[in-house]
């Protein structure tokens, strides 16, 4: 064990001033060993969101905020059009990194457009103006995490067992997590659920990730091979499903990990109520459905050399996406912070979300 593990984990954190530094947990060395990473320039950030060090669309928002300061603090004392150029930039550069988490471009939007609004007699330090936007983003994620547990706690009752696939915890958010937020938030109220964790291949970020924050908060878990979720479901051991999500177009379709949308299928095929929880920010109101979404495509030795034990012949082809699209139609409900949006369709999100 690198480090002892604190009490209140945090994904993501700043340290310092405006000449301070980005400490963020490696994810990919969890959970056996509990590390913290610094980033001290940008292309720190861009590798360890490409490299899944940061992971969760929230806190790849949040990292990537922090990652436009570490960006442009070589150009702080540029005039103003040579800043925002070089601000572009880094945004374009932090926007590579992965292309499916609609929060990443969100985030490096609103860093931007802060920058933008500063008028030519701006007496702040410009690298102050973004340090406070991106710890306003930052601070705002707690708010909303909070907020989705309370509003979707009470979508589950007392000795219910729940399905969950991926992580969408404190790891993948600012502390508190969005799927299971809503899970914390029903512990907090007295309530028994069993949750069932799917590994989550190739990665087993269900596995690594999801038991692990679990395990800590006293909540009982079972964890099972992605291909067990039909069985448990006819078995009648999951009375419901709650996942996270990278991206959710204006029709409610939905981007969460590869495998979210089979079991959204069985979820349908079994009566099983099947929950998406995510932030508002979220919403990608650009696109009216998920067949626009882009799906990012990972590398093949994720498949074939799994942590690094060659499991697949040499030579052989392999398709690795990263994420799926599950259809509004299968979708129960989505838990923001703002409502639970019941039932999913076009029509309901607009009218409970307006349409940006």
């Amino acid at each position: 064990m690198d480090a002892e593990i604190p009490k209140k984990v945090e994904s993501v954190r700043w340290v310092g001033d405006t000449s301070g530094r980005l400490v963020l947990v490696d994810q990919t060395r969890l959970p056996l060993e509990f590390v913290e990473r610094t980033c001290e320039e940008v292309s720190d950030v861009w590798e360890a969101i490409r490299a899944l060090r940061v992971r969760g669309a929230p806190a790849i928002g949040i990292a990537a905020a922090y990652g436009v300061c570490l960006g442009m603090r070589p150009h702080v004392a540029a005039p103003r059009r040579a800043f925002l150029e070089s601000l572009d930039s880094v945004h374009a550069y932090l926007a590579s990194s992965r292309p499916t988490a609609v929060n990443l471009f969100w985030a490096l939007d609103r860093m931007r457009d802060a920058a933008r609004r500063m008028p030519d007699t701006e007496p702040l330090d410009p690298l102050r103006r973004l340090l406070d936007e991106a710890t306003a983003i930052h601070a705002e994620d707690r708010e909303t995490c909070r907020a989705i547990g309370r509003n979707g706690a009470s979508l589950f009752a007392d000795g219910q067992g729940v399905l969950t696939h991926c992580n969408a915890g404190g790891l993948a958010t600012s502390e508190y997590g969005t799927a299971l937020a809503v899970l914390f938030t029903a512990q907090d109220q007295g309530k028994r659920l069993r949750v069932f964790v799917d590994e989550t291949r190739p990665l087993l970020q269900g596995a690594r990730l999801t038991a692990w924050e679990l395990g800590r908060r006293g909540i009982p878990a079972t964890l099972i091979c992605d291909s067990m979720a039909a069985q448990v479901m006819r078995e009648r051991k999951v009375h419901a499903v709650i996942v996270g999500a990278d991206r959710i177009a204006a029709n409610g379709d939905t981007a969460n990990k590869i495998g979210t949308y089979g079991l959204a299928v069985l979820a349908h095929a079994h009566g099983i109520p099947f929950h998406v929880a995510a932030p508002c920010s979220t919403f990608d109101w650009d696109l009216p459905d998920g067949d626009g979404i882009p799906i990012e495509e990972r590398a093949a030795e994720e498949i074939t050399e799994g942590f690094g034990r060659r499991t697949a012949p040499y030579g052989v082809d392999v398709y690795n996406p990263a994420f799926d699209v599950t259809p509004a139609r299968f979708i129960s409900a989505i838990v923001t912070e703002r409502a639970v949006i019941q039932p999913v369709t076009a029509e309901r999100i607009a009218r409970v979300l307006g349409s940006r």
